[in-house]
C-alpha cells in the first residue's frame, strides 16, 4: 500500500481526476456536484493512491486549495493508516516531510499549517520508540540555515509545528497505553522548547508576529499539563507582553491556558508569585474602564478570574499572604461592579459570578474554627458584593432601554438569572442578617419622603428578595410580614417593576398560605395586574402560585377571583398558554370549594366556552375554526388537570387529609358531572375532526388529564369512553388515543367492574395496529412507539389481556415474558428466529446507527430471557456468508457472538458490543466517523 519515497509518478490521470474534483467542489454552483465531488475525494483520500497522488499535488505549479486537499490527505493516510505503514520506510516520510515543510515555510500558511500536522502526526506514531527526541530534533533541524529559507519564516515554520504538535496530541486516536506513553515522552520534550520560547520572547529584536507565535505555542504546550513551575519565566514575560495591544489577546489566552491547568494547583509557590503580577495589572484595568476599551477589561479580568477561581482553596489556605488574596478578591469585586449594563457597555462582570460561588465554597469547607476566621473577613466582602449585584441588576433608564435590541434584552435576562442565583446561593453564607439588609434597604427608600426614588433602584431590591424567597424557605424570617406591608405602598408605574412585585408576591406564596390574614394585602394587586397584557406571565403564574399553595383558604376571595379570571379570558388578554396556566389556577382554587359551589363556578365558566363549541362544531372545518376547537379543549384539560378534590397527600407522602381539609364528598364527581355533559358535543366535534390529529389529541387531552387527576373516581366514564376510544381508532389510527388507551388500562385493568370494556378496547386496537403493521409500520413511528408502550403498560398491569382468544400475541415484544404467559413462549419459539434475523440486518447497516442502543437492547433480552434459543439461532443466522454484512469475516462474527452471550447481566456492554460491530459491517472502524461515535 505504502510506495517507497520519493514516489513514483501517481497513476496517470488520478491527479487530474482529482483536480478537476477539487475545483467541482470549489466552483460548481451545483450543489449535487459539489457533494459527488466530496465523496470522491473523501474515497481518494483513504485509497492506496493517495500515497502517490499526494505528493504530486503538492508540487509549486498548483493553486493552494490542491496543494491543501494534498497535504489533508497526507495527514489523513498517517493518522488513520499507519499501521499501513513499514517500519522501514519511516525515516524517508519524515525526511520528504521536513523538506516540504521547509519548502512552504515562505509559502501558503493553510498548506503549510496542514503539513506540520501530518509531521505532528508522524512523530506522535513514532514517539517514544521509533523518535524518542523528536522535539529536540524538530528544533534543531528549522534552526540550521540553509535550504534557501530565510530565517525569520524557518522560525514562524518551527513555531507552527511545535503548535500544533500538543494540539495534534489531543485529537489524535492513539490508544490509551499509547497516549500515557507519548504524553510522558512530550512532558520531557518541553525541555527542548523551554529555552527557545524563552529566547524569542526576551529577544529585543523579535517581531511582534514572532511573539504572538510563541505565546500561541506556549498556550498549546500547558495543555499538556506542562509543570507550572517550568513555565514560569515564560509566564513572565507574558505578563510583560499585556502591555502591547499587539500581543495581548494572545497573552491573556496563554496565561489564563497555563492558571486553569488542573494540575497547576499543586505549584502553589508559583501561584504566589503570579497573584502579585496580577494586581499590577490593576492600573491598565482601571484605565481601559475610563476609555471604554472593553476588550482589554475582559481580557484582564478573565486573567484575575481564572487564578482566583482555579486556586482560591490553595490560596486561602496561605493563611501569611491573606492580604494579597484579599486583594485579589477586591480585584475581582471591581471587574464584578464594572461600569455600564450589560450587555450592553460591559460584557466582563457576567465572568466573576462562578468565582463568588467557588470562594464561598471553599470557606465553607474548612473545619469550624477556620472557618470562623475566614467568615471574620469574607463576610463584609459578600455583603458588599450584594449591593454590586443589585446595582448590576438595575434596569437602565426606559429611554436606554427602548434602544435596545431583543438580542440584548434577552441577554440582560439571562444575567438578571445568573445573579439571582448568585444572591440565592450567597443567602447560605450571609443568612437572614441578608434579608434584613434588603428589608432596611427597601424600607428607607419607599418612606423617605424628600429623595425620589428611581423605580429602578426598588425593583432591584425586590429582586434580591424574589431571588431569594423563590428557593429558600422564608417562612421563619421576621422580616417578611414587613416586606409585605411595604408593597402596597410602592408606586408602580413601570411594567418592569409592576412584574417583580408580582413575582415576588408568587415567590411568598407558601409563606402566604402559612399568614393567610396577609392574603388580603396581596391578592387586589395580583388581580388588578391580570388585567393588563404586559403582566400576563408574571399576574398569571403569581396567581396560580396562590390558588395552589393556599387553596384552603381563598374561599372567601373564589367569587371574586373566578370572576376577574372570567373577564380577562373573554376580553382575550392573554396568549394560549397564560390562559391554560388561569385554568389551572382555578382548578386549584375550585378544588377546596363544596361540590355544589363548585359545580356553580363550573357552570358559569365553561358555559360560554360549551356554547361556542356548539356553535363551532356545525360550521365546516377550516383552520381559523380549528384552532378555536382546540383552545377550547386546552381550556378544559387544564381545569381538569388541577381540579381534584379528593383528601391531598400530606407532606410525609402518606395520605392524610390537611388540616384544614374540605369534608369527604358524596356523590359524582365535579369533573365527572361536567364530562358527562359535554361528551355527546365532544362526540359531535369529533366525528367532524377525526382526520385532524391535534384536534383528536386536544380532545384525547382532556380525558387524559381528567384520568391522571381523578384516579378511580373517573369510574362512571370508563365504559362509554373506551367505547368512544374505539370507534376513533377504528376509523382513523392515531397515537394520541393508544396514549389514553394506556392510562385507562394503568387505572382500570385491574378492576373487575371495568376490566370487559378495558378488555374490548385492548382488543380491538391491537387488532387494529396490527392491520397497519401489515401494511408497513415505517409510515406511523408514532403510533408504533405509543402501540409498544400501550402492550408493556398491559404487560405490567394485566398479563391477562394477553389470554384472549381474539389477541393476537404475535405483534407484540413481550420476551420477558415468554416463561410465564404460555402464548407468549410460543410466539417466540416461532419467530423468535425472524426477530433475530431482522435485528443483525439492522446492526449490519440496514438500519440508522443511531437505533443501536434499541437493537441491543432486544439482544440483552433474548439473551437474559430465552438464552438457550438465542445461543442456536445465533450459530445458524450468522453461518450464512456475507451476513449482516459482507466486511466481516467469520471470525469476526464468532467474536461477536460470543461476547453477546456472555453478557446476560451488564446491558451497557451489550450496547457497546453492538456499536462495535456494527462499526466493522459498516466498514467504518477506526476512521474519524469512529471516533466521533
Amino acid at each position: 500500500l505504502f510506495t517507497a519515497i520519493p514516489p513514483p509518478p501517481p497513476p496517470p490521470g488520478v491527479c487530474i481526476f482529482v483536480c478537476h474534483a477539487l475545483h467541482q467542489l470549489y466552483y460548481d454552483p451545483n450543489i449535487e456536484n459539489k457533494n459527488l465531488a466530496q465523496k470522491w475525494l473523501m474515497q481518494a483520500q483513504i485509497s492506496p493512491q493517495a500515497w502517490q497522488f499526494c505528493w504530486a499535488l503538492l508540487s509549486p505549479d498548483k493553486v493552494p486549495e490542491i496543494q491543501y486537499f494534498g497535504a489533508s490527505a497526507l495527514h489523513t493516510k498517517i493518522s488513520r493508516y499507519w499501521g499501513d505503514i513499514p517500519a522501514e520506510q519511516y525515516d524517508t516520510l519524515k525526511t520528504q516531510l521536513f523538506s516540504q515543510i521547509a519548502l512552504f515555510a515562505s509559502g501558503s500558511k493553510i498548506v503549510l499549517t496542514r503539513l506540520c500536522v501530518a509531521l505532528a502526526s508522524l512523530a506522535l506514531n513514532m514517539m517514544p520508540e521509533a523518535w524518542p527526541s523528536a522535539v529536540s530534533e524538530m528544533v534543531r533541524m528549522f534552526q540550521e540555515e540553509g535550504g534557501g529559507v530565510d530565517g525569520r519564516a524557518r522560525c514562524l515554520a518551527l513555531l507552527e509545528l511545535l503548535t500544533v504538535l500538543p494540539e495534534e496530541f489531543q485529537t489524535s486516536r492513539l490508544p490509551q497505553y499509547r497516549k500515557g506513553q507519548v504524553r510522558g515522552a512530550l512532558g520531557r520534550e518541553w525541555a527542548a522548547v523551554y529555552p527557545l520560547l524563552q529566547q524569542l520572547l526576551r529577544q529585543p529584536d523579535s517581531p511582534a508576529l514572532v511573539k504572538a507565535r510563541v505565546l500561541k505555542c506556549l498556550s498549546s504546550w500547558v495543555l499538556l499539563d506542562v509543570p507550572l513551575s517550568e513555565s514560569e519565566g515564560l509566564l513572565e514575560a507574558g505578563f510583560a507582553a499585556l502591555s502591547d495591544p499587539e500581543l495581548f489577546d494572545t497573552a491573556v489566552e496563554a496565561i489564563v491556558n497555563a492558571i486553569s491547568q488542573p494540575d497547576s494547583q499543586r505549584y502553589v509557590n508559583t501561584l504566589l508569585k503570579l497573584v502579585p503580577q496580577v494586581l499590577q495589572l490593576q492600573e491598565q484595568l482601571r484605565e481601559a474602564v475610563q476609555n471604554g476599551d472593553m476588550e482589554t477589561s475582559h481580557g484582564i479580568c478573565r486573567i484575575a478570574v481564572s487564578l482566583g477561581e482555579n486556586h482560591s482553596r490553595a490560596l486561602l489556605e496561605q493563611v501569611e499572604h491573606w492580604q494579597s488574596f484579599l486583594a485579589l478578591v477586591n480585584m475581582i469585586m471591581f471587574c464584578t461592579g464594572i461600569p455600564g449594563h450589560y450587555p450592553v457597555n460591559e460584557t466582563t462582570s457576567s465572568l466573576t459570578l462562578t468565582f463568588w460561588y467557588t470562594l464561598q465554597d471553599d470557606i465553607m469547607s474548612f473545619e469550624a474554627e477556620k472557618q470562623a476566621v475566614y467568615l471574620q473577613v469574607y463576610r463584609p466582602v459578600y455583603f458588599q458584593l450584594v449591593d454590586v449585584l443589585l446595582h448590576k441588576a438595575q434596569f437602565p433608564t426606559d429611554e436606554e432601554y427602548a434602544s435596545w435590541s431583543s438580542d440584548e434584552k434577552e441577554q440582560f435576562r439571562i444575567y438578571r438569572v445568573d445573579i439571582s442565583d448568585t444572591l440565592m446561593y450567597v443567602y447560605e453564607m450571609l443568612g437572614a442578617e441578608l434579608l434584613s439588609n434588603l428589608y432596611d434597604k427597601l424600607g428607607r427608600l419607599l418612606t423617605n419622603a424628600e429623595q425620589p426614588t428611581s423605580w429602578q433602584h426598588t425593583e432591584a431590591l425586590l429582586y434580591g428578595f424574589q431571588s431569594i424567597a423563590e428557593t429558600i424557605d422564608v417562612n421563619y424570617s421576621d422580616v417578611i410580614p414587613g416586606l409585605i406591608g411595604l408593597i402596597p405602598r410602592i408606586n408602580i408605574n413601570n411594567v418592569q417593576l409592576a412584574d417583580t412585585v408580582m413575582f415576588t408576591i408568587g415567590a411568598l406564596a407558601e409563606w402566604l398560605a402559612d399568614h393567610p390574614v396577609m392574603l388580603s394585602s396581596v391578592l387586589p394587586l395580583v388581580l388588578q395586574a391580570l388585567g393588563n397584557p404586559d403582566l400576563s406571565v408574571s399576574s398569571v403564574s403569581t396567581l396560580k402560585k396562590i390558588c395552589r399553595e393556599c387553596k384552603y383558604d381563598l374561599p372567601p376571595y373564589a367569587t371574586n377571583i373566578v370572576a376577574v379570571s372570567q373577564e380577562v379570558l373573554i376580553k382575550q388578554i392573554h396568549k394560549t398558554s397564560q390562559c391554560m396556566w388561569l385554568m389551572q389556577a382555578l382548578g386549584f382554587l375550585l378544588s377546596a370549594l363544596p361540590v355544589e359551589d363548585i359545580l356553580r363556578n363550573l357552570h358559569s365558566l365553561i358555559t360560554p366556552y360549551i356554547q361556542q363549541l356548539e356553535k363551532l362544531a356545525e360550521e365546516t372545518p377550516n383552520p381559523s375554526n380549528k384552532l378555536a376547537i382546540i383552545h377550547i379543549l386546552g381550556l378544559l384539560s387544564n381545569l381538569f388537570t388541577t381540579l381534584d378534590i379528593t383528601k391531598q397527600e400530606d407532606e410525609s407522602g402518606e395520605s392524610a387529609p390537611p388540616v384544614k381539609s374540605t369534608p369527604p364528598q358524596s356523590g359524582p364527581n365535579p369533573v365527572v358531572v361536567v364530562l358527562q355533559q359535554v361528551f355527546a358535543l365532544i362526540q359531535t366535534v369529533l366525528s367532524k375532526w377525526l382526520n385532524d390529529s391535534q384536534v383528536v389529541e386536544a380532545v384525547c387531552a382532556i380525558f387524559e388529564k381528567s384520568v391522571k387527576t381523578l384516579l378511580h373516581d373517573f369510574a362512571p366514564m370508563v365504559s362509554q369512553l373506551s367505547e368512544m376510544l374505539g370507534q376513533m381508532y377504528s376509523t382513523i389510527p392515531q397515537a394520541s388515543a393508544l396514549d389514553l388507551t394506556r392510562q385507562m388500562v394503568h387505572i382500570f385493568a385491574s378492576e373487575t367492574d371495568h376490566f370487559p370494556p378495558i378488555k374490548a378496547l385492548f382488543e380491538l386496537v391491537t387488532s387494529v395496529t396490527l392491520t397497519i403493521f401489515q401494511q408497513g409500520p415505517r409510515d406511523h413511528p408514532d403510533i408504533v412507539d405509543s402501540f409498544m408502550q400501550l402492550q408493556a403498560q398491559a404487560l405490567k398491569r394485566k398479563p391477562d389481556l394477553f389470554l384472549s382468544e381474539n389477541l393476537d400475541v404475535k405483534a407484540t415484544e413481550l420476551l420477558p415474558h415468554c416463561a410465564d404467559i404460555p402464548p407468549v413462549g410460543q410466539v417466540v419459539q416461532e419467530d423468535g428466529k425472524l426477530l433475530l434475523l431482522a435485528v443483525l440486518e439492522a446492526i449490519g447497516g440496514q438500519s440508522s446507527r443511531s437505533l443501536m442502543d434499541q437493537f441491543a437492547e432486544v439482544l440483552f433480552s433474548m439473551n437474559k430471557h430465552c438464552f438457550g434459543l438465542l445461543t442456536v439461532w445465533l450459530k445458524e443466522a450468522l453461518q450464512s456468508p456475507g451476513f449482516p454484512s459482507s466486511r466481516v469475516s467469520d471470525e469476526q462474527k464468532d467474536t461477536f457472538s460470543q461476547q453477546v452471550l456472555r453478557e446476560r447481566v451488564n446491558k451497557r456492554r451489550v450496547k457497546d458490543i453492538v456499536k462495535e460491530f456494527t462499526l466493522v459491517c459498516r466498514g467504518l472502524h477506526g476512521t474519524e466517523y469512529a471516533a466521533e461515535y
